[in-house]
């Protein structure tokens, strides 16, 4: 075989070989596997022209490699001083200059043109046929469905790994790691299939991103900012991502998961959750007992405080505010149904208080309710009812 002949069978094998999603592994769409070596398997448009870039960049900077580094072992060896060859007396080469300016001009220009036409293509989310909004937060994901199908339904996505398998700092993990370890969420995102879903972007606290490999999308979520990104899945599946903007603490700790149905099942599924909603719809006139609250309180405050405040409501030294025996929360309800709803600078910890207003009144009620009557708090005003945070959200 000759030497040409050796270079393009090398090339061919190794340009089939970056096709490969995963080696040594079944293709599993919708997160990573063990010894993926490329990106995840795409199941949009955008994401196989993406694909197809990144394959078709790596054999162009491949043959550039093997062209240039061949070409220089090559005058190494074969000129060398021992074969008796003797340095060339020249300066310049205009013929030369010429040709390094332009090729690499033009292989630059080759490789810009399909590129541009794919991040134009990323960039434009007009005539979408669904609209969801993603707020991110120190730790979990909240989503608004705000246009099309499904227009109005609202809830949080947080980790549902358990602390069994996580463990503690200093204290192994006393279960099995599962399949989807920290990829999984107690509220997925639901889309149809073949549709074109704009999704909004922005955060509650610090920067986040929101992205999902098998969709070739990635975004920012900015406090303060609005930003937009789309996807059109081609493919019924559950596909799996994470904040990829580190965070804080528990960065490692808010998966993204995107739930891909037929058209059928998401008319059903929209149906389900506007039942539920109505049924799950507080009446701001019910008086809650205290244990009401503190029992629906608990249940809050495991899913959306202990994180930064802890489970001892100690919090974090220099990071998050304590709870126990905090003067907000002894002190009048008031002014802690308005931090909630609002947020508040922490000047003597690293990270202040974000705004709830996505929780229910009932939910702030109780969560105020159960601070309010835990740990060694002792408040002269230990309960708060959801009219109270009612009448302060309308303020």
């Amino acid at each position: 075989m000759t030497y040409a002949k050796r270079l393009h069978a090398l090339v061919l094998g190794l340009a089939v070989w970056t096709s490969i999603p995963a080696l040594a592994a079944p293709e599993i769409t919708g997160r990573p596997v063990e010894h993926q070596l490329n990106m995840q398997t795409p199941v949009t448009g955008i994401g196989a022209d993406i694909y197809s870039l990144h394959n078709w960049m790596m054999l162009v900077c491949l043959i550039i490699f093997l062209g240039v580094f061949g070409v220089m072992f090559y005058s190494v060896f074969k000129h060398r001083k021992s074969l008796g060859h003797k340095p060339a007396t020249f300066h310049e080469s205009t013929a030369v200059e010429i040709a390094w300016t332009i090729v690499p001009f033009l292989i630059v220009i080759g490789m810009a043109l399909p590129a541009t036409k794919t991040v134009v293509a990323l960039k434009d989310t007009s005539n979408a046929d669904l609209t969801i909004k993603a707020t991110g937060m120190q730790w979990k994901w909240g989503y608004d469905y705000l246009k099309g199908e499904g227009e109005g339904i609202s809830f949080l996505s947080n980790l549902s790994t358990p602390r069994s398998q996580i463990g503690e700092p200093g204290v192994a993990p006393t279960e099995a790691r599962g399949e989807n370890y920290l990829l999984e969420v107690d509220r997925e995102v639901v889309v149809p299939v073949g549709k074109k879903v704009r999704m909004v972007l922005t955060a509650n606290d610090v920067i986040h991103a929101w992205t999902i490999p098998a969709f070739a999308i990635k975004q920012d979520a900015i406090p303060g900012f609005v930003r937009d990104a789309w996807f059109k899945a081609d493919k019924v599946g559950v596909y799996r991502g994470n904040c990829v903007e580190l965070c804080g603490k528990d960065h490692a700790f808010m998966p993204i998961v995107v739930r891909v149905v037929s058209a059928e099942d998401y008319t059903a599924w929209v149906a389900g959750e506007k039942k539920k909603m109505a049924a799950l719809a507080d009446d701001p006139t019910k008086v809650w007992t205290i244990d009401e609250l503190k029992t629906k309180g608990e249940a809050v405050y495991a899913a959306n405080c202990v994180a930064c405040h802890q489970a001892n409501g100690k919090g974090i030294p220099n990071t998050f505010a304590p709870l126990d025996g905090s003067p907000v929360v002894n002190g009048p309800r008031a002014h802690q149904v308005d931090v909630l709803l609002h947020g508040q600078d922490t000047p003597a910890y690293a990270a202040a208080m974000p705004a709830w207003k996505q929780l229910s009144d009932s939910d702030i009620a109780a969560v105020i309710t159960y601070t309010r009557n835990s740990w060694s708090n002792k408040a002269a005003e230990n309960i708060v009812q959801p009219a109270e945070v009612l009448a302060a959200r309308s303020k």
